[in-house]
C-alpha cells in the first residue's frame, strides 16, 4: 500500500530541481485538522459565514477562527460606543460548530487614535483599561487566546513603532498594562504579542525577541508569541527556521497566527521566474515552517491559522494588490489545494 506522501507526490510528479510537489492544484489532501498535530485556524468575517462555499471548506479543513477584523478596535469601538454584533456572530457560530475561537486584537498601533483624541491622562488611562475589560471580559471563556499587542516593533526592525499609546501611555508600559488588564478580564486566556516579517526580516525578528524579554522582566503576563508568518519566498533556506527555534527558547506557546506565502514580487525589477520555479520556492519555505514547527514540544505548539480559506478570500487578492495570478493559500477559487496545502500535508504526514 503507497504512504499518503507518495500518493500526493507520486499524483503530479517532481518539478524542477529542488522542488517536492507539483504545481498544478489537482492533488487530492486529506482535511488538514485531521493531519495537523495541533490546532489549524484560519480567519473569517461575518459574510462569509453566509457562503456555503466557504462553509463546507472551512469546516472540513480548519478547527479554529480567528476574527479577520471584526474583533479589532476599528469595528468594535464606535462614536456611539462599543458594537458587538459581527464579533458576537463569529463567536457563536464557533460555537455552534465546535470551532475554536482565537480573538485579536486588542492593542494596534493603528487604531484608535481618534477615539481617544483629547482626553485627559486620566481618562486615557481609564478607557485604555476599560476597552480592553469590556472586549476581553465579553468573550472570557470563549477564546483560548488573544493578540493583545499587535506590531509594535518598527518596519526596519530598527526599534519600536511610535504611536499615540506610546506617547501617552509610556513605550513599554502601555503594552504592560495592556497584558495586566487582559489577564484581570480573561484570566484563562494565552495572552500573545504578535508581529509579521519576523522570519523575512532576521533584524526584526531579533528586536521582536529582544521586546518579549523586555516585557517578562517587566513582569507583563506574556502567555504566547505570535508569528504572522507572511512568508517572503525569496528568503535563504534555514531562516525561517532560525527564528522558530530562537522564538521557542522562552518556552512559550507559539503561534503561527496569519500563515500565506504570495508568488508575487513586490517592488524592484521585472520579475522573470516561471510560475513552476515561483511554486516551488512557496511549497518549500511553507514546508520548512511547518516542519520547523512541528518539531517544537507539543506544550509550545499553539496552532497554525492560514489567513484565508481560499486564494480569492485572501487580503492579497484585493485591490490593488489583485492581479488574478496570486496563489497565497491553501484552496484556490475551485476549492482545489494548491502548493501550501501540499507543502502542509507532506509536513503532517
Amino acid at each position: 500500500m503507497p504512504s499518503r506522501r507518495s500518493l500526493l507526490l507520486g499524483a503530479a510528479g517532481l518539478m524542477a530541481s529542488g522542488c517536492r510537489a507539483s504545481a498544478q492544484p489537482d492533488t487530492a489532501v486529506p482535511p488538514l485538522k485531521s493531519i495537523a498535530p495541533y490546532r489549524v485556524g484560519t480567519c473569517a468575517m461575518t459574510g462569509q459565514l453566509d457562503d456555503p462555499a466557504w462553509t463546507r471548506l472551512a469546516l472540513e479543513h480548519y478547527n479554529q477562527i480567528t476574527p479577520e477584523w471584526e474583533m479589532k478596535m476599528e469595528y468594535i469601538l464606535t462614536p456611539d460606543g462599543y458594537r458587538f454584533d459581527a464579533p458576537d456572530r463569529i463567536a457563536d457560530w464557533c460555537e455552534a460548530h465546535g470551532m475554536a475561537l482565537h480573538g485579536t486584537t486588542l492593542v494596534w498601533y493603528s487604531q484608535g487614535e481618534e477615539a481617544f483624541r483629547g482626553l485627559s491622562p486620566v481618562d486615557y488611562r481609564q478607557q485604555f483599561d476599560r476597552y480592553i475589560a469590556a472586549v476581553a471580559g465579553r468573550y472570557a471563556g470563549k477564546v483560548r487566546g488573544w493578540d493583545v499587542i499587535n506590531e509594535a516593533v518598527a518596519e526596519d526592525g530598527n526599534g519600536l513603532r511610535q504611536h499615540h499609546w506610546a506617547q501617552n501611555l509610556g513605550e513599554l508600559d502601555h503594552m504592560v498594562r495592556a497584558f495586566e488588564q487582559a489577564k484581570l478580564a480573561d484570566p484563562d486566556a494565552v495572552l500573545f504579542i504578535n508581529d509579521y516579517n519576523l522570519e523575512n526580516n532576521p533584524k526584526k525578528g531579533a528586536t521582536f525577541l529582544k521586546l518579549v524579554e523586555r516585557l517578562l522582566n517587566a513582569g507583563a503576563p506574556v502567555g504566547g508569541i505570535g508569528t504572522q508568518s507572511h512568508l517572503d519566498i525569496e528568503i535563504p533556506e534555514g531562516q525561517i527556521s532560525a527564528f522558530i527555534h530562537e522564538a521557542a527558547q522562552f518556552g512559550l506557546p507559539l503561534h503561527i497566527s496569519e500563515l500565506d506565502a504570495s508568488r508575487r514580487r513586490e517592488g524592484g525589477p521585472p520579475d522573470v521566474r516561471s510560475v513552476s520555479f515561483r511554486t516551488t520556492q512557496q511549497f518549500d519555505r511553507i514546508a520548512e515552517l511547518t516542519t520547523a514547527y512541528s518539531r517544537l514540544p507539543e506544550h509550545k505548539r499553539y496552532g497554525l491559522t492560514l489567513w484565508g480559506v481560499r486564494d480569492t478570500d485572501s487580503w492579497l487578492r484585493r485591490p490593488p494588490h489583485d492581479d488574478g495570478k496570486d496563489s497565497p493559500l491553501a484552496f484556490d477559487a475551485f476549492e482545489r489545494p494548491t502548493a501550501v496545502a501540499r507543502a502542509l500535508a507532506e509536513s503532517w504526514t
